[in-house]
């Protein structure tokens, strides 16, 4: 079982996942503000000025307990969003997953692929056990993506928030270890609807 001192890179067909730095601040603040991900992302009256981003995403590399990776196009070097893999419980093995993509990486599978690198670190290279995550029932995309990544839906914390006027879901879902050794991040979602459909 190792820490999360070591910050990768991981490379995928479509991204590369890299520490940050100090200089990806700018570059988050206009994918942090982005209507879509305003929309997805837990409210927050907190501010958040350029110079506070810089000191976050400076800090990130020195982080024992937690792991904060750049999303970026592998074709341009362009950064399009972040994964982040923290609260970390050592004596469960098991950790929290999020992740944000801006416009620019929307659409071309980015996403999904950026999950399967991330939790490939984290299964096979930290021995995590378990990775969890929570998600609005609203947010068709990042539920696909993860579905595709093989989390499993366990449970909804049903009209758990008011966004926009309306209640909404949070869905909780998780990917296991003896899962992913099973499918690798690609499980077979055509046997899962047929057995739904019965």
């Amino acid at each position: 079982m190792s820490d999360f001192s070591v910050k990768p890179v991981l490379t995928g067909e479509r991204t590369v996942l890299r520490p940050f730095t100090e200089a990806d601040a700018a570059v988050m603040a206009e994918i942090i503000e982005d209507p879509e991900v305003l929309r997805f992302t837990d409210e927050t009256s907190e501010e958040f000025p350029l110079e506070r981003l810089r000191s976050w995403y400076g800090s990130r590399s020195a982080q024992p307990d937690r792991l904060d990776l750049a999303v970026t196009d592998r074709a341009t070097g362009e950064l399009v969003g972040e994964v982040v893999l923290y609260e970390w419980d050592p004596k469960a093995r098991s950790c929290t997953f999020r992740t944000l993509v801006g416009p620019r990486g929307r659409g071309r599978g980015i996403g999904t692929e950026a999950t399967r690198l991330i939790a490939a670190h984290g299964f096979e290279q930290l021995g995590l056990r378990r990775i969890q995550l929570e998600v609005y029932g609203h947010n068709a995309r990042a539920l696909r993506a993860y579905e595709k990544a093989g989390f499993v839906v366990e449970g909804v914390r049903r009209e758990a928030d008011l966004r926009d006027g309306e209640w909404r879901d949070w869905v909780m879902m998780a990917i296991l270890d003896r899962e992913w050794a099973a499918h690798r991040g690609r499980p077979d979602l055509s046997a899962a609807v047929s057995s739904t459909d019965r």
